[in-house]
Formats: structure tokens, sequence, C-alpha cells
């Protein structure tokens, strides 16, 4: 996480806001800004470098990098190529995945693809993000929503006929008719320049439960599962709210959903793995525990992926 933490009183000398209205809609309290010499490689290298010492591993045992993000520190070449220098690694491939919000769920279900299909034994998937480049600190429905931050996991072939370890299943989906309820209004080919988050939020909301939902079921019968043989639910971290509704209309109980939006606020692509790493790190999600991470972002994109960790 960035140096920086911005409580939502940081925000009542900006825009119209409170610490009570910013919470009662979000359920947010506070969320880390990058500094200057703080960016979204800078942060995923040190996510990356986190992930390989819990693994017991080096750059040297990864074959590929997937970086989940929509603030990358240049328009190309792809930041994973730049954390894969920074990490000494001159060796495999790198690339970016941008999906938004849901891009560490792609991510993850794609680097399940490469090591399926042979093209890859051990993946290192980062989600970093940098959003507050790109917020309008002057409209107080979004600014006060987004964070930066990066988290990683590794993923690692294992030799036999195993069924019920590592990625069991996974749904994703895109709509690009909702492209205007959640987009940048910038980009090198239209304006030329980075532009600015926009967001119609009641819109997003409306939505998000619905398409959470269907992914999810679609990934519950693709593993034949339901949701009570679930341990963990990861979900993304973007509002309270449509984390508590999605939680209650698949029937999963309250205690077994992983909250951090409250401390990080919304970090897009990183905001799965980031609550993942807090879920792990405090001895919440154990070996052999099931885990559904899940997703929503502007497209829109959604996905989800079913793992025994």
């Amino acid at each position: 996480m960035p140096r920086r933490i911005m409580k939502n009183a940081d925000f009542e000398g900006m825009v119209e806001t409170s610490d009570e209205w910013i919470v009662q809609r979000t359920g947010i309290r506070q969320r880390h800004v990058a500094a200057d010499d703080e960016t979204t490689a800078s942060l995923g290298e040190a996510a990356a470098r986190a992930a390989l010492d819990s693994a017991g591993m080096t750059p040297a045992d990864i074959d590929l990098i997937i970086l989940a993000t929509s603030t990358p520190n240049n328009t190309f070449p792809a930041t994973a190529v730049e954390i894969q220098n920074r990490l000494g690694m001159h060796h495999g491939f790198a690339f970016d995945m941008q999906a938004v919000c849901s891009g560490f769920v792609y991510a993850v279900a794609t680097a399940d693809l490469y090591i399926r299909g042979g093209l890859a034994k051990r993946v290192l998937v980062i989600g970093s993000e940098t959003f507050s480049r790109i917020l309008d600190w002057n409209d107080r429905s979004t600014c006060v929503l987004f964070g930066d931050g990066a988290g990683a996991l590794v993923l690692e072939a294992q030799d036999g006929a195993i069924t019920d370890r590592g990625v069991l299943a996974a749904s994703l989906r895109s709509d690009g008719a909702h492209k205007d309820k959640l987009f940048v209004d910038g980009g090198p080919s239209t304006t030329g320049t980075v532009g600015h988050l926009r967001m119609e939020g009641r819109e997003v909301f409306k939505h998000a439960v619905g398409m959470i939902t269907d992914v999810i079921e679609a990934t519950f019968g693709e593993a034949g599962i339901t949701a009570q043989d679930l341990d963990w639910f990861v979900p993304h971290q973007a509002n309270k709210r449509i984390i508590d509704a999605s939680a209650r209309k698949l029937g999963i109980a309250e205690e077994k959903v992983v909250v951090t939006v409250d401390l990080h606020g919304n970090t897009s692509a990183a905001s799965v793995p980031l609550a993942l790493a807090v879920a792990v790190a405090d001895g919440r999600i154990k070996k052999g525990d099931l885990v559904l991470l899940e997703a929503m972002g502007g497209g829109f994109t959604w996905g989800a992926v079913l793992l025994r960790w």
C-alpha cells in the first residue's frame, strides 16, 4: 500500500461531503493514495516480491507475469515488462490485462489457462493500480471512492491428476453496451489525454448485484457446489452495500465474507488480491480452504473464480 492514508474527513475541505455521508453509502473510512515516487510499477513490484517470498520462490522460478491494471505507467510498453525488469527477470514473458476492476479475476483465469496449456509452469499474477491519477478531485461522487495499491499471487503447475487444488472453475463476462456508465473520458486515440474517471453510480449499483450473482452461480454450477460449501468469499471491494446484497442473494453467510473496503476503498484490479492477502495474513484463509473471488468493473466486465487454496 502507498504510504499516505486519506481519511474521509480529509475530503471535507475539498468537496461537499462528510465522513458520515461516505460511510453510510459506501462503507469506506479511508484509502491509500500514491505519492509522486509511487507508481503502478513500484507498487506492483513490492506486491510481486511479497508474493514470491510467501511462495518461497525467486523471479528465476517465474515463466510469466500477468499484470491487471487500468492505470499503467505508460501507454506502452506494458507495465508488466517494467515490473519484470525491476525484478531482474530477463527470461519468460509478461503482459498487461485491462478489464478494469475485474482485471485480477480475468488474470487468474488467464494464468490458469496458460498453465493448463503447457505454456507456463509458474505465473506471477499481479493487480496494481494508481486510480488517484485519473480522479477528478472536484467530483465528490467518485473521488471519495477510490484508492491505490497492489496485490499478487503465484500459480504453479503440479504434476499428476489433481482435480481439487488451485483454480477449480471460472466464469467471465462483459457487455460493452454499458460503457458510458463507468469509463474514463480520455485516451490516446480519442482525446490524446489521460482523462478522468466518470461514473453513473446508481446505474452501476442497479446492475451490479444481478451480474455478480450470474457469474457466481455459473461458477458454482461448473464446480458442482453450493454457497454452503464455500469457506471464504473474497469480493471486489467497491461498496459495502453491494457486497452485503450480493452475499445475501447468494446465501453466503456474513462471517464468510472478507471485507476490506473500509480500509482500502476501491482499488480496482488490486482490491481482490489485497483483500485476499489480508485474510491469508490474519489466518482466516488456510491451505485447503475453498475460496471464491469475484469482481465487476467498467465495460461492464464481471467474473468469478473458484479456487482451493
